[in-house]
């Protein structure tokens, strides 16, 4: 939200309030916090004092390396909600230090003197006298600041050119002005370094790299083609070593670079603004900081990673078009793990009610129990929190207040999306025990897993069971959906075993995998703008990360956009076949190609990359599983930027059409239909999965190739220990046994790979270099099979294998 009209001048019907000079500053070590008392102009006398507004600042450490900073200008005014944080007790913490010029405790005097807080090698100063600035630095440099004119109070009138999302009956406005949202922003800018960059934000379809973009943090059902995003969330992280969050749940707007070039400003409604600075310094080590701080993802259960192949959406399918898919993809060899319903086994008009359609489903446990039992399969229902007017829950929950309400009691209602709809209110404790029995009930019947969709749709005039203010949840309202959801799934089947395919979330998303990255085109532009979107969601706290294989939107996609996008959608955390209007199995767009002519070569039919790259996953997933607990343990996802993995390396820092699967794998998919593709190798020693080729890079290389359908640059960093399984059909095996174990040690003296089991046991496999060798040494004994790179195999013996 931009306040300003150029750098000297503010917009018509815009008043601002600028914090000038910190006049009081102290520190309190009870607390454990500095107290400030900031001054809207600079005090010469007592007589300056006089009708002079200010704003109180506190700064506390929540958690280790973490600073908050909450500033106030009316105290009075109404509280906008932040986010559950994970602090720590104050008082006696010993990675807490506060020092202060003067006498030490209570207040500073003398203008030039300062207070600090340091917390896990960050540190907050903030100098008395004018101009304002609060510095945040570590190992004596200063990582960003707010200084002179950034810390502003914002009063709009009706002439006020300051613009928000014009998104109609959802959206921030009505009128694409901001003042009927709120006649009052409090606002802060810190600066950004010479070529800082800046990324996160959640899920955001534009370039990852965020600099020069304004980003309103206000969930909308906006497609991947939009400036809005599904998963929208207020924390950013930069290449100088730091993330912030900021501790509110409604509508967050960003100015990255674009109103002031030199800063990222935010700016929230209300009289106070609340935000956390998270140091790493390195980009893992921000994430670890903050998944702690506000949850970290759960572990999934390792079924989740094999292939979903779904209905799609408006096609119509009963259970022998069901039977007709798992089949053929049996009969073609293409391993099958889940199968999806969605919307329409509810009966239209009817969602969500939970009901079979019984025009098509007559004996629904008897089927699901037949694709356990006989087929192998996981199954996973869609749901959304909208109850339609017609279904058999809108009664019951009109009846029993389970319903959101207008300010005039009645339930609130639209014909959007469902006709005569109403929405639950999981702010009413006993509304998500009415609607989690009722998705425990659906568990019962034999479904595994749920898609949450939808979530973003959430009007701001409504009245809320616990009062809270209407603004503050409509991106709170999804977190409070998935969670009721996840809890249920989590109550049936065990910690671990949960798993959602959820598109709305917020600040604490996270914690309930997995998240699908929404409507995207059926194009190569559409599969791009879903990485980008992914590379920001996973740089923002989520561990884990899925995406609509051949794209949602279009009548039928192109077969080469289907078949590019089955490399790129197999080489992920989670892999689902789904579409909009046309059902998403392989061999539809073989027959495509072959009613307009074209004649795929050996290997090259979108049933045989299907069948090429979904086998590939499985034989990896002693790799992806123990890198898939890294999310939980640690924060760091399963997909990486290139920034995450090289954070020194200026040319990867910007990249969004590669990515790194894992430690180990890089991967940069195909956007062409030619095959031809470019894309970096940053320096260090890579080996081609599909080739073999070793590369040498000393200071990172661009190469450009040409690939088929069955091919994707795909290249194993050196130092790495890859467990596989060559031959796997299943996600779910005994990881550790009878393995092969890959080794990638070209310069390096040792590496190791631990295997985990879902039981949590685990092997160790440690390379090691004697003499002119490579000794492989398993921590179990058992028996395995070594390579180096992709050379001839080696027996162990004794749990020992040989490598020259």
């Amino acid at each position: 939200m931009k306040f300003t009209n150029g750098y000297w001048l503010i917009r018509d019907g815009v008043d601002a309030l600028y914090a000038r000079e910190a006049y009081e500053i102290g520190v309190d070590e009870r607390t454990e916090s500095l107290d400030v008392l900031a001054t809207t102009g600079v005090v010469r006398g007592r007589y300056d004092t006089l009708n002079l507004p200010t704003f109180t600042i506190r700064v506390t450490t929540p958690a280790e390396g973490v600073i908050r900073v909450r500033a106030e200008h009316w105290q009075g005014a109404t509280e906008h909600p932040g986010f559950p944080l994970n602090e720590d007790e104050p008082g006696g913490r010993g990675y807490v230090a506060l020092r202060a010029d003067g006498n030490g405790d209570g207040e500073v005097g003398e203008d030039g003197a300062s207070v600090e807080l340091t917390s896990g090698g960050l540190t907050a100063r903030v100098v008395k006298g004018a101009p304002w600035n609060l510095s945040f630095l570590a190992d004596g440099r200063v990582l960003t600041e707010s200084r002179g004119k950034s810390l502003a109070r914002f009063r709009l009138d009706e002439r006020s050119a300051v613009t928000a999302q014009p998104v109609g009956e959802f959206g921030v406005s009505r009128d694409g002005s901001a003042f009927d949202e709120s006649d009052v922003f409090t606002a802060i800018q810190l600066g950004l370094g010479v070529g800082e960059q800046v990324f996160g934000f959640g899920e955001r379809f534009g370039a990852y790299v965020k600099n020069g973009q304004s980003i309103d943090v206000w969930n909308e059902d906006g497609g991947t083609a939009s400036e809005q995003g599904y998963k929208d969330i207020p924390f950013y992280m930069t290449s100088n070593g730091y993330g912030v969050l900021v501790n509110n749940r409604g509508h967050v707007s960003f100015e990255v670079g674009s109103e002031n070039t030199e800063t990222v400003q935010f700016s929230v409604p209300g009289e106070a603004i609340d935000f956390c600075v998270i140091y790493g310094p390195t980009p893992k080590q921000i994430l670890s900081r903050y998944t702690a701080l506000v949850g970290r993802p759960a572990d999934v259960p390792a079924w989740s990673y094999g292939l979903w192949l779904t209905t799609s959406f408006t096609t119509k399918y009963d259970e022998a078009t069901i039977n007709s898919f798992v089949d053929g993809m049996a009969e073609r060899d293409i391993p099958l793990s889940v199968f999806h319903y969605d919307c329409y086994w509810m009966r239209e008009f009817h969602w969500t009610d939970f009901e079979w359609d019984k025009r098509f489903f007559g004996d629904i446990e008897a089927t699901l129990e037949r694709l356990h039992r006989d087929k192998g399969l996981r199954t996973c229902a869609w749901i959304n929190p909208y109850i339609g007017q017609r279904g058999s829950m809108f009664a019951e929950g009109k009846a029993k207040g389970y319903l959101v309400r207008k300010p005039n009691g009645e339930v609130w209602q639209t014909d959007f999306w469902q006709a005569g709809m109403g929405l639950v209110d999981f702010t009413n404790p006993a509304a998500r025990e009415w609607f989690k029995t009722r998705v425990k009930a659906l568990l019962a019947q034999g479904i595994d897993a749920i898609k949450t969709d939808f979530g973003e749709r959430i009007p701001r005039d409504v009245v809320w069971y616990d009062d809270s203010p209407a603004l503050s949840m409509h991106n709170w309202y999804t977190q409070l959906y998935n969670r009721t959801v996840f809890e249920a799934v989590e109550e049936t089947y065990g910690k671990g075993r949960a798993c959602l395919f959820a598109r709305s979330a917020t600040v604490g998303g996270q914690t309930q995998p997995v998240h699908w990255g929404g409507d995207c085109e059926s194009t190569f532009n559409g599969m791009a703008q879903t990485l980008r979107a992914g590379l920001s969601l996973v740089s923002s706290g989520f561990g884990f990360w899925s995406h609509d294989i051949g794209g949602f939107e279009g009548a039928f996609p192109d077969p080469a956009v289907y078949k590019r996008w089955l490399a790129f959608g197999m080489l992920g955390s989670h892999s689902r076949l789904h579409g909009s209007t046309v059902y998403r199995v392989p061999w539809l767009f073989d027959e495509e190609d072959e009613r307009n002519g074209v004649v795929n070569a050996p290997g090259q039919s979108a049933v045989e990359v299907a069948r090429s790259f979904t086998r590939l996953k499985l034989s990896l997933m002693p790799y992806l599983y123990e890198v898939g607990l890294h999310p939980h343990r640690d924060g760091v996802p399963v997909m990486r930027s290139m920034f995450m993995e090289f954070p020194d390396d200026p040319s990867a820092r910007p990249l969004d059409r590669q990515y790194m699967l894992g430690p180990s794998l890089l991967v940069a998919p195909v956007f062409s239909c030619s095959g031809e593709v470019t894309y970096y190798l940053p320096a260090g020693t890579w080996t081609n999965w599909f080739t073999g080729e070793r590369v040498r890079v000393d200071d990172g290389r661009w190469r450009t190739e040409t690939h088929g359908y069955d091919t994707v640059p795909l290249w194993v960093r050196d130092g790495s220990v890859i467990v596989t399984h060559p031959g796997a059909t299943a996600p779910e095996y005994e990881y550790g046994r009878d393995a092969l174990v890959s080794v990638f040690l070209d310069r390096g003296e040792a590496a190791r790979a631990v295997v985990v089991e879902e039981d949590g046991s685990s092997v160790t496999f440690e390379a090691r270099r004697v003499g002119d060798d490579i000794e492989v040494v398993s921590s179990d004994g058992r028996p395995f099979r070594a390579r180096l790179g992709f050379g001839a195999e080696v027996a162990s013996s004794g749990g020992v294998a040989r490598l020259r």
